[in-house]
């Protein structure tokens, strides 16, 4: 099964929640549809960035779970921007 990862440029943490439990949120959104295979928080640059890596049937699929974490995500924090790519080869291909 082919695997893809969300990468999420975080903003502000909302009033009363915890910084610590936006990494567990994000991963147990993936979760609810697929496999979660890693998820991981860095700072880029300055700016927080949390990947969650997860199988998917196809490209389609993989957008629309991708989809549902950053949503569930942004209830947390402030999603500034996302990605979704897809691991061809050695390598990782956007495709949204």
């Amino acid at each position: 099964m082919p695997d893809y990862r969300v990468t999420m440029t975080m903003g502000g943490v909302r009033a009363g929640i915890a910084p610590d439990s936006i990494l567990p949120t994000a991963s147990a959104a993936a979760g609810e549809f697929t496999m979660v295979e890693a998820s991981d928080i860095a700072v880029v640059a300055g700016t927080a960035r949390i990947t969650i890596r997860f199988e998917a049937d196809d490209a389609e699929l993989a957008s629309q779970i991708a989809a549902h974490v950053v949503g569930v995500t942004h209830g947390s924090v402030d999603v500034v921007d996302f990605r979704v790519t897809e691991r061809v080869g050695g390598r990782w291909r956007t495709i949204r």
